[in-house]
């Protein structure tokens, strides 16, 4: 379960395109920065994505990926180009567990072989039509499903909605978000040629002249538990609110929002239902994810800063600053299923799991301090935008360290603060559950 969100120029503040991803996964699905540089490859050669190999190209570019440990593609990335993509999973009827390419590999092959928006739907659709989708996609469990995309660059961006081999495309007029639905209706761009007589022929639309793309190819059961619907309600009135004046930390605001903290007493695990898009996991079959990393991406001509979590959980990390160009800082090992404390992601994850024991509690004393840091890097990241890659290398690594300090602070003051656990006993009992999984330290 994911949100995806984008604004053109038209409705940002500063003209920039800003895109917006978080990413939810299974709770101990650890979530792995990385920059792949370019790459020239021999003739006849192929590479190995998460489950078949396909023909390789003459010559990749630099990417950057925000991915699952354990997949060779990612659920959101950028490349040299200025060209970023995000994937949301989508239940629909024709969906494939035939092992095959899977989104997050799509995701990858489109950011490694297209240097615009345009080009990478075409490098997406192009691939689909041969290859068609499927496999598992679950780390703790198995799931299965097709995939929708928001596909963005500098200049323009690109919802795209695929069924099995078939798929329809809406160019973005200013703001749009996409979650776990298929939402094109009747109205699109682009489309491949048998995506209306595919759904007659399956007896899933009995009139051509009426058909919808999402009521013929949706699956009923799996998109409603999904919580999908609201999600996409939650992030496009957001959007829409503030069209003309939307800006990276606006879009960081809406990866964090708990449309369910209706009292100043919520939590998490209050409800065994439902989904937030500030994803937190939850007791039984339905809220199985949690959002395990988060990406905000400020697309200028001249300079692209990407805003990265690196952690699970918006709402209690801090979003700090990348330049492709300039590299990463050292966030330790690609992590695994299980902890490991010298990877980034685990050191954050022990805080993340404390603060779920009492949310309301520990939340009231560290956010305003991560805004009041986070705010400070945006502004001072502004400098930077003519930098060369070694002062902006330099600033990236700061902010990485600075967020790291607070995250050590933090873990002391709440590791101090004398707070009763108020963790309902359902919600305490798959939590352990999960951490015994991951042999995490208690």
């Amino acid at each position: 379960m994911c949100d995806t969100l984008v604004a053109l120029s038209n409705a940002t503040a500063d003209g920039s395109v800003l895109f917006a991803k978080n990413t939810d996964r299974d709770p101990n699905e650890a979530h792995f920065l990385t920059i792949i540089p370019a790459a020239e490859h021999a003739a006849g050669s192929k590479v190995k994505c998460t489950y078949i190999e396909i023909p390789e190209v003459p010559k990749t570019n630099t990417v950057l990926l925000a991915k699952p440990f354990w997949i060779w593609g990612t659920e959101m990335g950028a490349n040299e180009h200025g060209v970023v993509i995000g994937n949301e999973a989508v239940f629909t009827k024709a969906q494939s567990k035939q092992p095959g390419l899977i989104g997050m590999d799509f995701i990858r092959l489109a950011l490694e072989r297209a240097a615009t928006a345009d080009e990478a739907l075409k490098v997406i659709t192009g691939l689909l039509e041969q290859y068609g989708q499927g496999g598992n996609c679950g780390f703790a469990h198995e799931m299965y499903y097709d995939n929708s995309y928001i596909i963005a660059d500098t200049k323009e961006a690109w919802v795209l909605e695929t069924v099995g081999r078939q798929w329809v495309a809406e160019k973005v007029k200013d703001v749009r978000s996409i979650s776990n639905i298929l939402t094109i209706d009747k109205q699109w761009d682009l489309a491949s040629a048998d995506v209306i007589n595919f759904a007659v022929d399956q007896g899933w639309c009995k009139d051509r002249s009426k058909f919808s793309f999402k009521q013929s190819y949706s699956d009923f059961l799996f998109t409603t538990f999904g919580a999908g619907g609201a999600r996409h309600s939650c992030t496009a009135e957001q959007l829409l609110a503030n069209k003309g004046k939307i800006t990276p930390k606006m879009m960081m605001k809406a990866l964090r929002t708990h449309a369910s903290a209706t009292t100043a007493h919520w939590s998490p695990g209050d409800a065994l239902t439902g989904a937030d898009v500030c994803m937190h996991y939850g007791f039984g079959p339905v809220r199985i994810n949690q959002s395990v990393g988060s990406m905000v991406s400020h697309l200028l001509p001249d300079v692209q800063t990407h805003w990265l979590t690196g952690t699970s959980a918006p709402c209690t990390s801090i979003f700090k600053p990348v330049w492709l160009e300039a590299g990463l800082p050292g966030i330790g090992p690609e992590p695994s299923g299980t902890f490991d404390e010298t990877c980034l992601w685990w050191r954050h994850e022990i805080f993340h799991r404390k603060v779920l024991e009492n949310y309301s509690a520990y939340a009231a004393m560290f956010f305003d301090e991560r805004d009041r840091q986070e705010d400070e890097f945006i502004e001072s990241a502004k400098a930077y935008a003519g930098a060369s890659q070694a002062e902006k290398k330099k600033f990236s690594v700061a902010c990485f360290t600075r967020a790291e300090e607070l995250l050590n602070a933090w873990k002391k003051q709440i590791a101090g603060a004398g707070v009763q656990n108020q963790m309902k006993f359902y919600y305490t009992a798959a939590w352990k559950a999960i951490n015994q999984q991951a042999n995490l330290p208690d």
